[in-house]
């Protein structure tokens, strides 16, 4: 996965506090909903790089199995 790049952002209180509301009720963080947001506007507008790496899905990310090896202890 390619390197995520870190911003500042100052929003009004009120928009940050809308916006983390907002996100609890999708079961993202505010991060994650702000990025979602903004992939949508870029979509919407036909301003979506074709090489934007996928969001993850909402939520927690799901527990590995432990019989499962995981990919980075079967190198090949």
């Amino acid at each position: 996965m390619a390197e995520r790049k870190s911003i500042l952002l100052r929003l009004d209180p009120a928009v940050h506090d809308a916006l983390a509301r907002w996100a609890a009720a999708e079961l993202r963080s505010t991060n994650a909903q702000i990025e979602f947001l903004l992939r949508e506007a870029l979509r919407e507008a036909g301003r979506l790089p074709t090489e934007a790496g996928k969001m993850r899905r909402p939520g927690r990310p799901r527990r590995a199995d432990p019989d499962e090896p995981e990919a980075s202890d079967n190198p090949q």
